[in-house]
C-alpha cells in the first residue's frame, strides 16, 4: 500500500509551538527568574504533538531532533573546552596578569571604547567572536569589574568588538557561509558590508565614548583599584611572559587552525605554566580544568572575580544548547519552519519589505531554531529567488542575512551564541543587550538602507541596470 504523505501545516499550526514555547520561555525567565532548560523541552514535545498530528512518524521526528543537535556539536565542545581554559588560565595567573596589567594601563572614562576597538580588531585578525571573548573578554570583563563599571556594559562592548570581526573578517565561517547561501563571493559580500557594520562600528565606538564620560577615576576608585592591584600581585606570579598563551591562540587562530585544537593547546599551556610560574600541583592544575578555581585572597572583590571557570560551569549551558537545537529540530523536520518563512515571504511587497522580512527571519530563526548557522541558511534559500525576482544582486541578500542572523544569535539566551557568551562572560544576554550597540544598529541600518534604496545594487545587464518592476506589489 502506498504510504501516505504527512499534511502541510497550516499557519496556526507551525505557530502553535513557538507561541506555547514564547509563553513559557516568559514565565520561567521573568516570573520564576529560572533557566530555560524546561520551556525549551516542552516545546519540542509540543512541536512533536504537532508533529504526529500532520501524519510524521516518531522516527522522522527523532532523525529531525538528532540532526538539529548534531550542528552544534562542534559548539558544545568548544565550550567544554573553554571551561578548562578558563580555570587553567586563571589557576596559572594568565588572566590575573591580563587583568593585573588592564587595571595599570585603563582608565574608566575610556575603558569601554577601548574595550570595543581591541575587541574588534582581535576578532578582526581571528575571525571568530569564540575565541575573542574566551580569550582577551574573560580579562576585559575582569577589568571592567575592577575599575567598577556595570559588567552589562562591558558585556555589551566585548559582543559589539567580537562580532564586529566575525562578521567583517575572510577567516569567519559565517562571513564565508553568507555569500556561499546567496550566490555571491566573499570578497565582494565583505566589501557590501562595509556599508552597515561600518556606521554600525562609528556610532557604537561613539556611545561607547560618551558612556565613559560617566565613569570617571575617583581617589576612592584609584584606592580600590590599587587593593585589588596589591592582593593579585600577592596571590599570583604577575609578569608579561604569562600573556604568551593568549597571544599564541590569537596567531593559531589567525593561521587558521581550528579553534577546538587551538582553544585545547591554549588550556594544556596553562596546565603547564601554572606548574611552572605559580608552582602548583598537577592535582590542582586537573581540579581548576574540571570544577573551575576557586579564590580565597579574603578580597572579595578578587574572589568573586576569579572564583569561576571548569568543565562543570558549562554543562548547563551545553544542556541548555541540545534543548534549543531539539525544539528547532522538531520545527524543522516537520517543515513547520519553512510554513512560517513563506508566511513572511508573502509580506514582503517591495525592497524594503524584503530586506525587513529577511532580517526578521533570520533573527525568528535565531530565537526558534537557536543556532546562527541556521539562522543564515534557511532563510538564504528561502529568499535568494525573491532578489533575483527583484532584480537585486546576491551581495544585497548575503548582506542581510549577516545583518539579522550573524549579530542578534549572542542576543537570545538559549540561542548556541547566547548561551556561550552567557557562560563565558557571566553575564545574562538580557542584561547585555541594551548595550551591545553594534549587534542593534546593524539591522536597523540594514533595513533603513532597504526601504530607501541606499547601496541596494541592482542586477546589471550591458552595462545597463535593470529598473525594477513598476508594479512594487509585484513578487
Amino acid at each position: 500500500m502506498e504510504q501516505k504523505k504527512p499534511r502541510t501545516a497550516k499557519l496556526w499550526q507551525a505557530l502553535l509551538p513557538v507561541g506555547m514555547m514564547i509563553a513559557l520561555l516568559g514565565v520561567q525567565i521573568i516570573v520564576f527568574d529560572s533557566t530555560p532548560h524546561i520551556p525549551l523541552i516542552f516545546g519540542t514535545v509540543f512541536a512533536s504533538i504537532m508533529g504526529l498530528h500532520l501524519g510524521y512518524k516518531w522516527k522522522e521526528l527523532e532523525r529531525g531532533i538528532v540532526n538539529g543537535i548534531v550542528i552544534a556539536i562542534q559548539a558544545c565542545l568548544i565550550l567544554m573546552v573553554v571551561g578548562t581554559l578558563i580555570g587553567t588560565w586563571i589557576i596559572s595567573g594568565i588572566v590575573p596578569t591580563m587583568i593585573y596589567y588592564g587595571l595599570k594601563i585603563l582608565s574608566p572614562s575610556i575603558f569601554l571604547f577601548t574595550t570595543c576597538l581591541i575587541c574588534s580588531l582581535v576578532s578582526l585578525a581571528t575571525g571568530s567572536s569564540w575565541s575573542t571573548a574566551g580569550t582577551i573578554g574573560i580579562a576585559l570583563i575582569g577589568v571592567g569589574q575592577g575599575l567598577g563599571i556595570p559588567l552589562p556594559h562591558v558585556a555589551g562592548a566585548i559582543i559589539s568588538g567580537s562580532y564586529f570581526g566575525d562578521k567583517m573578517s575572510p577567516l569567519s565561517d559565517t562571513t564565508n557561509l553568507a555569500p556561499a547561501v546567496a550566490g555571491t563571493d566573499m570578497f565582494t559580500h565583505i566589501r557590501h558590508m562595509l556599508y552597515t557594520t561600518g556606521p554600525s562600528l562609528i556610532f557604537s565606538l561613539i556611545l561607547y565614548a560618551i558612556l565613559g564620560l560617566f565613569y570617571q577615576t575617583s581617589a576612592l576608585q584609584a584606592a580600590s583599584i590599587q587593593e585589588i592591584l596589591t592582593v593579585l600581585d600577592k596571590q599570583f606570579f604577575v609578569h608579561i611572559i604569562l600573556l604568551v598563551p593568549p597571544l599564541l591562540i590569537i596567531f593559531m587562530v589567525i593561521f587558521r587552525i581550528p579553534a577546538l585544537p587551538a582553544l585545547v593547546g591554549g588550556a594544556i599551556l596553562g596546565g603547564v605554566f601554572a606548574v611552572i610560574f605559580q608552582h602548583t600541583p598537577v592535582a590542582l592544575v586537573m581540579g581548576a580544568a574540571q570544577n573551575g578555581y576557586v579564590s580565597q585572597s579574603g578580597l572579595a572583590s578578587v574572589d568573586e572575580l576569579l572564583s569561576r571557570g571548569g568543565l562543570e560551569s558549562m554543562m548547563s549551558t551545553v544542556a541548555l544548547i541540545i534543548c534549543a537545537l531539539s525544539f528547532g529540530g522538531a520545527m524543522e523536520a516537520t517543515a513547520m519552519l519553512e510554513v512560517i518563512a513563506n508566511a513572511i515571504l508573502k509580506l514582503a511587497k517591495n525592497t524594503g519589505s524584503l530586506v525587513l522580512s529577511t532580517v526578521l527571519t533570520c533573527i525568528s530563526m535565531n530565537i526558534i531554531a537557536a543556532d546562527q548557522y541556521l539562522s543564515i541558511v534557511i532563510p538564504g534559500r528561502m529568499y535568494k529567488s525573491a532578489f533575483h525576482k527583484r532584480h537585486l544582486q546576491a551581495k544585497n541578500l548575503s548582506r542581510a542575512l549577516e545583518d539579522g542572523g550573524t549579530l542578534t544569535s549572542s542576543l537570545i539566551p538559549w540561542n548556541s551564541g547566547g548561551a556561550y557568551m552567557y557562560a563565558t562572560l557571566g553575564v545574562y544576554p538580557f542584561a547585555y543587550l541594551p548595550f551591545a550597540f553594534l549587534n542593534l544598529f546593524n539591522p536597523l541600518i540594514s533595513i533603513f538602507y532597504g526601504y530607501t534604496g541606499i547601496t541596494m545594487h541592482k542586477i546589471k545587464r550591458n552595462n545597463q541596470t535593470l529598473e525594477v518592476k513598476k508594479n512594487e506589489n509585484e513578487p
